[in-house]
C-alpha cells in the first residue's frame, strides 16, 4: 500500500496551492461579488449541535462573519446517515460561495467505499476549499491490561485468539478501519463491536466491555493523563506532539496503520475558480488565526489551513488508500 504521495506530486500540489492562493487577490476584481448583500453564508454540518464539530464550526462561523464586516454566517445542523443528509444538500447547491459543508474524512474518503449508492459524488461534486485541523488517533487500552506496547499486543492476540474486542464508534468509522488495518498488518485476529459514538466505546474499554480502541486524542487524552488508560501506540506518521511519549505503531515494527483524520470545509462543485480561491483566503485566515490555533492545539489536534488544490489532494490521497483498506477488508453498510 502507498503510504504517502510520491514527492514530485507533493511539490507540484504544493506550487499550485501557492499560485492558487495568490490568485485570491486578483480574484477580487475577477470574481463575482462575494458574499453577496442580504444572503447569508450557510455552513452546513452533518453533525448534531452539541458535538465536537459542531463547536469548531460554530468558532469558525463566529470568526468569519466578524472577518467579513458582521455579514451574517450561520451554521445550518443537518445530522444523520452517515453525513449523507448534510453532503448531498451541499452537493445540490449553487456553487455561488454562500453554501458551505463542514465535515470530517469519511465523507469523502470512507462512505464511497463503504456503501454501493451515495446521493453524491464525493469527487466531483464538491470543491476542496480549506483543511482546518488534522486530528490523531491513538490505540488505548485498560490501564491493567496484560500488554503496554504494540509488540505485546500482537503476542497476547497470537496466544489468544479471537479473544479480544475492539471498539469503534460506527462501523465504517475511523476507528473500525484503524482495527481492521491492524489485523491487516499483524496477522491477528480481533472481534469488532461498534457503538453509538465515542462515550459508549469509552466506557466499554474502561468497562472491560472490550480491551481496545483507537481513540481520537480529545478524549483519549483526559483518560491516559487520569490512568484510567493507557496508550499503546500513534496511528500516525509521527509521534502525536501532545502525547510524544508515545511511539508511533511505526516506530513498533508495524507499518501503514497512519491515515491522519481531519475536518475539512469544502464547496459545491463547480465552483468558478476564483471564487473558490477568495473564499479559501477568507476561510484560511480565520483558520489559522491565533484564536483558532489554540482552540484546535487545546483538543489535541494540529492546526492546518491547507487550501485548494494541496487540499483536493490530500482528499485524493485518503480516498484511495481507505478504498484499499475498506476492498480488503470486505466491509460493506448498505
Amino acid at each position: 500500500m502507498t503510504r504517502t504521495l510520491p514527492r514530485r506530486t507533493l511539490l507540484a500540489a504544493a506550487g499550485l496551492c501557492g499560485l492558487w492562493l495568490a490568485s485570491a487577490g486578483m480574484a477580487q476584481a475577477q470574481a463575482p461579488a462575494w458574499p453577496t448583500p442580504g444572503k447569508p453564508i450557510r455552513i452546513v454540518l452533518p453533525f448534531p449541535a452539541g458535538s465536537g464539530t459542531d463547536a469548531n464550526v460554530r468558532n469558525i462561523a463566529r470568526m468569519l462573519q466578524d472577518q467579513l464586516g458582521g455579514h451574517p454566517v450561520i451554521v445550518d445542523n443537518k445530522p444523520g446517515a452517515g453525513t449523507f443528509i448534510g453532503a448531498a444538500e451541499v452537493a445540490r447547491a449553487a456553487p455561488d460561495g454562500h453554501t458551505l459543508l463542514y465535515t470530517i474524512v469519511i465523507t469523502h474518503t470512507q462512505n464511497p467505499h463503504l456503501y454501493a449508492k451515495l446521493p453524491y459524488d464525493a469527487m466531483k461534486d464538491f470543491t476542496p476549499l480549506t483543511q482546518v485541523m488534522k486530528s490523531a488517533t491513538v490505540l488505548v487500552t485498560q490501564a491493567n491490561a496484560p500488554f503496554s506496547t504494540v509488540a505485546e499486543l500482537v503476542a497476547h492476540a497470537k496466544a489468544n485468539p479471537g479473544k479480544l474486542n475492539f471498539a469503534s464508534y460506527s462501523a465504517g468509522s475511523t476507528s473500525h478501519l484503524n482495527g481492521e488495518l491492524l489485523m491487516q498488518r499483524t496477522g491477528i485476529q480481533m472481534v469488532h463491536v461498534p457503538y453509538k459514538g465515542t462515550p459508549e466505546a469509552t466506557r466499554a474499554v474502561l468497562a472491560g466491555d472490550v480491551q481496545l480502541y483507537f481513540d481520537g486524542t480529545s478524549t483519549a487524552i483526559p483518560q491516559i493523563r487520569a490512568g484510567r488508560m493507557k496508550a499503546l501506540g500513534a496511528a500516525t506518521p509521527t509521534r502525536v506532539p501532545v502525547l510524544p511519549e508515545v511511539p508511533t505503531i511505526a516506530e513498533q515494527g508495524v507499518p501503514g496503520i497512519d491515515i491522519v483524520g481531519w475536518q475539512g470545509l469544502f464547496g459545491p462543485g463547480n465552483m468558478a475558480p476564483e471564487l473558490a480561491a477568495r473564499v479559501a483566503a477568507a476561510l484560511r485566515q480565520v483558520v489559522t488565526s491565533p484564536e483558532m490555533v489554540k482552540s484546535i492545539e487545546q483538543q489535541g489536534a494540529e492546526p492546518s489551513g491547507t487550501s485548494g488544490p494541496a487540499f483536493a489532494a490530500i482528499v485524493k490521497s485518503d480516498h484511495d488508500r481507505w478504498g484499499e483498506v475498506i476492498r480488503a477488508a470486505k466491509i460493506r453498510l448498505d
